[in-house]
């Protein structure tokens, strides 16, 4: 028997690895079972290599719980340590990686250092346990070894009559750990941590159903037996060649990796490359619409099939952050516990090769079936738009697939819409207009409008495309975007014809003077245009500039500080050449009121602003005129 005194000058270690290293006392099962990993994986490589002559077999690790007892047991068939390799990886290397860690990082210890420099992992089993035992038996030809340490300095470490290969770590549960005794927690944290950890990983047993015997009588029971519960998937589908994957593989793994998710993702996008760092993963898309309110931390970061965390933050980019599924990669710099980034140069190499991957794919599945992309475009549209307004290396290679549908429902590239557009809508200045609508059927009567005229109209509804239009602007000279009810369609895409009035200067100032004094004017704008005597006698419209700067203000950033305050503004278009301009003109004073309210009525029921007692005045007046 050996006992002695660990080296290490910071008087009683374990309390500050409990409370500095480790933000989450959970993960003490996924280092302990890591380390496991690590130990059966390297006797897998020595034995490849012949320097460990013992039969490497089939090797599981176990997890039991000893409830009566207090303990749970992490059992492996890996390499094992000698007693001398037990006094150097336990006793020596740790704890001076623990005092040279706490010395470096004294101020910040909780979010700073990289676990696999120093050697912590295994004494993160202090956070749950109040006494540790390691009984390990080398593949070497040497005797066992058992290691006792009740969370002091102090140690004993004896020899023991293990015979088979590997090591037994046995945690004495604390008082105030004791949920990590009962099942349900540790199959939980397993399926969590340790769910594609390379090595099959058993945790109790379950019934299994033996088949049915060919001459089996009528009445013949089912048999079970039991057999070994793995509760993981060592070979899972991100670490395997795509041409060894099925669209139904993908999918499959999809539900395994969010098994209360029913709608199946729409495509995926199989990351794998090896040089200037090592990074595998598979991304999904799924269906998402165009709503902002986006759930992220989705997608799963593993090092080694080691599950780290679900914030991956910095290392995809930000407007993929609403994708689901995993990404592995040993190159990410992590903090002690393995649950945050580190700044590094590889993350932002690795974020750049993500965005290339992602755009190259979109790219290939446009080229590939361009109609079955259509489809999808709803589905996917906002995270694509966001990249263009968020990466400019998405942004350079957007073109190729980003689609501006129209409102009836053809899809178009800028290029194409560019082309198709260009003989009907370029304006008397040479400048290029896309109209657009954001809703189709609030916005009906002045789609119906521009499609007369033979101009095609947009269908753009997301809720950031007002920063998209105003970067499209930018980056294409002479081309302007206008909703199509931002004025009146002639003046929207304004052409060398004139329309002259048949109103008279005089006349068009008295109907206006007559007009202003029975709209609000904190509202409306009243302005006359000399239009087709055919177009409607009163339009409301919205200015451009104002409601796209306070759509910018309310979706963050990009418009004039405070604009999303503003009340909404109109404009009121009165046709000149109708009708009811001539009539409201040569009619008295109450007659006139009476024209202009229900004809402004009329204008706000076309633009979905006539509501509550407006509306209910509006329906009553309309049914007296039928009297």
């Amino acid at each position: 028997m050996a006992s002695g005194k660990i080296n290490v000058s910071v008087e009683n270690i374990f309390p500050l690895i409990k409370k500095f290293l480790y933000s989450d006392h959970e993960i003490f099962l996924r280092e302990l079972v890591s380390n496991a990993t690590d130990a059966t994986l390297k006797l897998k490589h020595l034995t490849s290599i012949g320097e460990a002559k013992v039969e490497y077999g089939n090797p599981i690790i176990e997890v039991k719980i000893d409830k009566d007892g207090k303990k749970l047991h992490i059992i492996d068939q890996g390499l094992g340590m000698t007693a001398d390799e037990v006094e150097k990886y336990i006793n020596q290397i740790a704890f001076s990686g623990a005092e040279e860690f706490l010395e470096k990082y004294k101020d910040s210890a909780k979010d700073s250092g990289v676990i696999g420099h120093f050697g912590l992992g295994f004494y993160s089993a202090f956070m749950v346990a109040e006494k540790v035992e390691i009984i390990t038996k080398s593949y070497k030809d040497e005797p066992a070894a058992h290691w006792t340490c009740d969370g002091s300095p102090e140690f004993t470490l004896t020899s023991h009559d293990k015979t088979e290969r590997g090591s037994e770590i046995i945690l004495h549960i604390a008082d105030d750990s004791v949920e990590f005794l009962e099942e349900f927690k540790i199959r939980e944290l397993l399926t969590k941590y340790n769910k594609f950890m390379p090595i099959p990983i058993k945790f109790g047993t379950k019934k299994e159903a033996l088949p049915k015997p060919e001459d089996a009588p009528e009445d013949y029971k089912t048999e079970y037996i039991d057999v070994d519960n793995i509760i993981n998937n060592p070979n899972p589908a991100w670490t395997k060649q795509p041409s060894d994957l099925s669209e139904e593989d993908y999918k499959n793994f999809y539900r395994e990796l969010y098994p209360m998710q029913f709608d199946e993702p729409l495509f995926n996008i199989h990351l794998n490359v090896d040089y200037p760092f090592n990074l595998t993963g598979i991304l999904y898309f799924p269906k998402m619409g165009a709503d902002l309110q986006l759930q992220k931390d989705k997608i799963q970061l593993y090092q080694n099939q080691v599950y780290v965390t679900d914030n991956v933050e910095g290392i995809v980019p930000e407007f993929l952050g609403m994708l689901k599924g995993v990404i592995d990669s040993p190159d990410i710099p992590l903090n002690v516990s393995r649950s945050y980034l580190q700044a590094d140069g590889n993350v932002k190499k690795i974020s750049n090769y993500i965005t290339r991957k992602v755009a190259d794919k979109l790219k290939s599945l446009f080229n590939e079936n361009r109609e079955d992309f259509e489809q999808k475009w709803n589905d996917i549209k906002i995270v694509l738009e966001y990249g263009m307004l968020s990466e400019p290396k998405f942004y350079e290679k957007a073109g190729d697939f980003v689609l501006y549908p129209t409102t009836e429902d053809k899809y178009y590239t800028l290029a194409e819409l560019k082309e198709a557009i260009a003989p009907n809508q370029t304006d008397k200045n040479g400048k290029l207009v896309v109209l657009y609508a954001s809703n189709k059927d609030a916005q009906h009567s002045y789609i119906d409008i521009a499609k007369e005229k033979g101009y095609q109209v947009l269908l753009l509804d997301s809720p950031i495309v007002s920063h998209l239009i105003q970067k499209l602007e930018a980056d294409n000279e002479n081309l302007t975007f206008a909703r199509v009810d931002a004025d009146h369609i002639d003046k929207l895409i304004q052409k060398d014809k004139e329309t002259i009035s048949k109103l008279s200067d005089d006349e068009k100032e008295k109907l206006k003077t007559s007009i202003e004094t029975m709209v609000p004017k904190e509202n409306y704008t009243v302005q006359l245009e000399n239009l087709d005597s055919n177009a409607s006698p009163f339009i409301i419209t919205q200015p451009e500039f104002m409601r796209r700067m306070k759509e910018m203000s309310a979706t963050g950033g990009g418009g004039m500080f405070g604009m999303g305050n503003f009340p909404d503004m109109y404009n009121l278009v009165v046709n000149t050449n109708s009708e009811l301009a001539t009539t409201i003109l040569n009619s008295p004073e109450d007659a006139q009121k009476d024209l202009v309210k229900q004809a402004l009525d009329l204008a706000k029921l076309s633009q979905g602003l006539l509501k509550g007692e407006e509306l209910t005045a509006f329906v009553k007046r309309s049914f007296e005129t039928l009297k």
